[in-house]
């Protein structure tokens, strides 16, 4: 297992942009979105820790959910740690880094599109408290919600996850970002207690109108247990269609290609040019 220093996140310097050499030049490319404007879809999205996809798969409801709807056999984190997946799911880049730490980046990200373009969003994070999203306490990890990282803090769109079950009863965002807490995630707890986590919250979602009119939830592991292959379990459930397999080689990119076309905004970075898990939407 990788040596975490994410629970330190909060104690640690902030980084400044001087020291990231990668630049944003492909922070916009592809130009308009690929999204049908005419038809939105609610897009809801997990990210579980560091477990490769036999790991996830001993769980049992996540091996239900695998016999049963879509499965990525052949889709890869982007790197070791945590930190740099979490932030190629969201803005297209690692940004360079490499290690755990926090780091303030430019709002060149999914949150900040959607905002820009009155796409609604909401990122719901496990644990988040008083302390906000910078010093809540363990075992909620600011490593883990990259939206404090855009801009140096987070917008008002990044909520307790306790507001879930009333935003699914009611004015349900277009995309909703999930963070579990660190047992919640597996990343500190048993696999049987994240997979048990799961049930509850992924039955709070396909149990809601968003998702039942066609809505799309997406469940993925940031990374696996270290290894340099870095495969790992992505789940698509969709209602109305039945289980369905993909060997195409796809990446944390694909997945924000695919969130940003069915949003209907352009392509951050990497994921410009990404395919997209067309195959596995149904």
């Amino acid at each position: 297992m990788i040596n975490r220093v994410t629970p330190k996140i909060k104690r640690l310097q902030i980084i400044g942009l001087g020291i990231l050499p990668v630049v944003f030049l492909g922070a916009c490319a592809g130009g308009a979105g690929h999204g049908d404007p005419g038809a939105p879809r609610h897009v809801f999205e997990i990210v579980m820790e560091n477990k490769s996809a036999e790991e996830a798969l001993t769980g049992p409801f996540a091996a239900s959910l695998a016999a049963r709807y879509g499965v990525a056999n052949n889709y890869r984190a982007v790197s070791h740690p945590s930190v740099p997946n979490y932030l190629a799911l969201t803005s297209g880049s690692t940004w360079g880094i490499t290690d755990d730490s926090y780091h303030v980046l430019p709002k060149h990200d999914l949150g900040s599109q959607l905002t820009a373009a009155n796409v609604s969003w909401r990122a719901y994070m496990d644990g988040l408290g008083e302390g906000g999203c910078l010093n809540s306490p363990i075992p909620y990890d600011p490593g883990h919600n990259p939206f404090a990282f855009y801009g140096g803090g987070c917008p008002a769109n990044v909520v307790p996850f306790t507001a879930v079950a009333g935003d699914l009863a009611g004015n349900t965002p277009r995309f909703s970002w999930i963070t579990p807490d660190m047992c919640h995630d597996t990343h500190q707890c048993p696999v049987a207690t994240g997979d048990q986590w799961l049930q509850q919250v992924v039955g709070l979602i396909t149990g809601s109108p968003a998702w039942k009119n066609n809505g799309v939830l997406v469940i993925v592991w940031d990374e696996d247990d270290g290894s340099a292959d870095n495969r790992v379990l992505m789940l698509v459930i969709t209602p109305g269609v039945g289980h369905r397999t993909s060997n195409a080689a796809y990446s944390h990119y694909s997945l924000l290609a695919t969130i940003e076309d069915l949003m209907g905004v352009g392509r951050l970075g990497q994921a410009a040019q990404a395919h997209a898990l067309t195959d596995l939407l149904g």
